[in-house]
């Protein structure tokens, strides 16, 4: 088991008391509908997301229908998200590889899941943890944050990188929970403006809490 600082257990348990049952808001029903859902997610919400797929599962259910599909008829479906057309274009070269490499199944493996159109490290990690159940912690835009305000990991780490940090700091089995914890803490307190810091306990070891404080005292 990874040996942790008492700054990382107290991590750990803080986040943990605030999201006990932590999970992907994402809405699917299989690993197809997983792996487009998440794709979709790049660049917008889950919520926008969510309001999309409905309609598009119900018309693509598997990857046989969606390898089929017109591109323009997806892009119709799914034009509210950002990079609709050329997140229609992915889903359909999805699919067409799951039908041709892979019998219609998503694959477990995280490395032939990144030879799919479209899908990168990220869409990878959690397709992954969620359907197979494979520890990572993705990196998103609030992982980025929240790891580097509190000192885990160098401003200037990219994704990959960051993940490697996090992976190696804490153990294995909490990885699949934190992430979910990270991003869920991410939104409600540690906003990129703003953040809700008078409502947070972890301001002993945040840099930006110190260097707004410190900031504060100046003027004041």
């Amino acid at each position: 088991m990874t040996m942790m600082k008492t700054e990382d257990l107290f991590f750990l348990e803080y986040l943990r008391s605030l999201y006990p049952n932590p999970g992907c808001a994402l809405v699917f029903s299989n690993p197809f509908q997983c792996l487009c859902a998440v794709m979709l997610s790049a660049q917008t919400t889950d919520e926008s997301v969510n309001k999309v797929t409905p309609l598009l599962f119900a018309r693509y259910p598997t990857p046989f229908e969606m390898a089929k599909a017109d591109v323009d008829e997806v892009a119709s479906i799914i034009h509210s998200l950002g990079l609709f057309k050329a997140k229609a274009n992915h889903l359909i070269g999805i699919s067409k590889a799951l039908v041709g490499n892979y019998g219609g199944e998503v694959p477990s493996d995280k490395g032939q899941l990144r030879l799919l159109p479209g899908v990168g490290i990220k869409t990878s990690n959690v397709v992954g943890a969620i359907c197979f159940g494979i520890p990572a912690i993705a990196v998103d835009t609030h992982v980025a944050r929240v790891s580097k305000r509190l000192g885990y990991v160098k401003d200037s780490d990219e994704p990959e990188e960051i993940e490697r940090k996090l992976e190696r700091r804490f153990p294995k089995e909490e990885h699949i929970d934190l992430h979910y914890r990270i991003i869920l803490f991410g939104r409600n307190v540690c906003h990129a403006k703003k953040p809700d810091c008078q409502n947070c306990e972890l301001g002993c070891w945040c840099r930006y809490f110190k260097k707004s404080s410190s900031i504060k005292g100046k003027k004041s």
